[in-house]
């Protein structure tokens, strides 16, 4: 019996196609009928029924790139992705996962977590059973228990980590170790793992303040472990390496494109930014030269420029890429605010922060242009270079005298000036390009920095109504049907007969992102930035809504997306 029809709304479908007028009929969790533009009518007898005319129905969103490994444990809607349209996300980038575990190694991977992906170590700790070993044992939890649809990359950090205890952060593998290695990435393809992810970028530091396990495997090491990927079909490997933040080298594409081969898989990184000056077209100039190897590598972009990063010396991420600075972020809070307040401490830093080593993150040292988002004391909302002439100081020790007295608690962001049309007409055009596939939102990670869920949202706010840089059938095509195919997955990505009714309606004169604030809402009473949306009225997931004008019905209706299974 037909048991939901969405009647009379406007269906961008995914496939960049003309919108139209029509009804969308669900069955069991997929869609059986579209109707409209010519396609005929349905009865529907028995059905609920729902009058969404105005608005648009358009495929559920499919982010590629997000860091839900442990949110999902205590929060099954992955919040607050799917108010923003996201139905279907993906974990365990960047080498990063929770399984394979041992509880000799769980605490590090906690402390890995939080250091590098910003999520608080004591929701990580309250949150976190950690009460797994092998990456089934990890992802077969969530069968029956979460909102969304959920699938899964084996991450590189973690296999190094079980195999070689400490020596994962200072050594080469030897030959048992990377076979072992190997065991491990097969046993978790086998359990359904989407495919392989890694990390060479030097941003990447665990809690101790030194470079993740990942970073210290040899080219050898990866290309054995993309090897065992190509043995098992519809997969992926997903990778940051230090080219992905200034520039890819040869032999880092010559790398690349041998990934690739060995996994008979595409490559994708994260994140490519366009901005005036940037190098963005050398970026997808290493797509086409890998494809001219053998090999498919793709960037992911997001719609914004990155204005609404928070930094914090709290966390260290991003600044601890500065030249000479991990040593000083590595260390414990107390010791880190003495040596901030040290002089000679601070004149190395910014030295370090200036210096033509420290590539694009170079663009931090304008402390001038650096805006107080929140600090317990005066200055929330003042630039820097407006308090440093109040002062008589130079704008970095302003900051960091600010820092220091709020315990480093403070969270500040470059002040990006506006941006040319010609510099949003060049960001539309690599949204389209068939090198890149819009995401990288990294959404359940950087909690003190940004809530990267927003990034569908704002596509349509800005990109579409706005600025009319693409029209609505291109920008859901972007959002839905484009990293689904990247990823195989089976049915998800448009609104077909046959396909699972993964559905998103909303608005398209209101869609948006609301104000980003903090929400002290996790476990052990951690906080975390948020933003609700806005003009999103309903959320579908197999055919259930779980969410509705902006709340969640409490419907755990998702899957546990496995390679094979759920991809082709």
């Amino acid at each position: 019996m037909t048991e939901l029809v969405l009647q009379g709304g406007t269906v961008v479908d995914g496939t960049g196609g003309p919108a139209f007028v029509g009804d969308v009929v669900v069955t069991d969790g997929r869609i059986v009928a579209v109707t409209g533009a010519g396609r005929g009518t349905v009865e529907a007898a028995g059905a609920t029924i729902v009058d969404v005319g105005g608005l648009v129905v358009a495929p559920g969103f499919v982010d590629i790139h997000t860091h839900y490994d442990a949110q999902l444990l205590w929060d099954p809607t992955a919040s607050p992705s799917p108010l923003h349209g996201v139905t279907t996300v993906i974990g365990g980038n960047c080498g990063f996962a929770l399984a394979p575990a041992a509880a000799e190694h769980a605490d590090y991977l906690a402390r890995l977590m939080a250091r590098v992906e910003g999520i608080p170590l004591a929701a990580l700790e309250a949150g976190v059973p950690w009460d797994w070993t092998s990456y089934a044992d990890y992802t077969n939890r969530f069968d029956g228990h979460i909102a969304v649809n959920a699938g899964f990359l084996a991450g590189h950090s973690a296999m190094r980590r079980i195999v070689m205890g400490e020596r994962a952060s200072t050594d080469s593998a030897t030959e048992s170790e990377l076979t072992a290695m190997e065991g491990l990435l097969h046993e978790a393809l086998d359990a359904g793992a989407l495919g392989f992810s890694t990390s060479r970028a030097s941003t990447h530091n665990d809690g101790d303040g030194v470079p993740v396990p990942s970073r210290h495997a040899t080219d050898e090491e990866l290309v054995r472990l993309a090897g065992v990927v190509g043995r098992f079909e519809s997969t992926q490997l997903e990778l940051i390496i230090q080219g992905c933040l200034n520039g890819f080298t040869d032999d880092e594409i010559a790398l690349m494109a041998a990934l690739s081969r060995a996994a008979n898989s595409p490559v994708n990184w994260n994140v490519l930014g366009v901005r005036a000056g940037g190098n963005h077209q050398h970026q997808l100039e290493a797509s086409t030269r890998v494809a001219e190897l053998g090999g498919r590598l793709v960037a992911l972009t997001l719609p914004g420029n990155g204005g609404g990063t928070r930094l914090s010396f709290l966390t260290g991420f991003a600044l601890d890429g500065l030249p000479g600075w991990r040593e000083t972020l590595g260390l414990p809070v107390p010791e880190r605010i003495a040596a901030l307040g040290d002089p000679a401490v601070r004149q190395r830093l910014a030295a370090g922060a200036a210096s033509p080593e420290a590539g694009v993150l170079r663009a931090l040292a304008a402390w001038e242009r650096m805006v107080i988002l929140e600090t317990d004391g005066p200055h929330t909302g003042r630039m820097v270079g407006d308090l440093a002439v109040e002062t008589g100081a130079s704008p970095f020790d302003t900051l960091l005298d600010i820092v220091v007295t709020d315990g480093l608690r403070t969270g500040f962001s470059p002040l990006f000036p506006p941006e040319p049309d010609e510099v949003w007409k060049e960001r539309a055009a690599v949204w389209l390009d068939p090198r890149t596939v819009v995401g990288g939102s990294d959404a359940g990670a950087h909690l003190d920095m940004m809530c990267g869920a927003v990034y569908s949202t704002f596509l349509l706010a800005v990109g579409v109504r706005e600025r009319a840089l693409l029209s609505i059938e291109e920008a859901v095509h972007q959002l839905s049907e484009v990293p689904a195919r990247l990823y195989g997955l089976r049915g998800r990505g448009r609104i077909a007969e046959g396909w699972q009714a993964d559905l998103v309606v909303f608005d398209p004169t209101t869609v948006a992102s609301g104000p980003v604030r903090t929400r002290a809402d996790l476990p052990g009473g951690a906080s975390r930035l948020y933003a609700e949306a806005l003009g999103v009225h309903s959320v579908y997931v197999n055919g259930t809504e779980i969410a509705r004008d902006g709340v969640f019905t409490g419907a755990v209706p998702g899957t546990l997306l496995r390679r094979g299974i759920d991809t082709q």
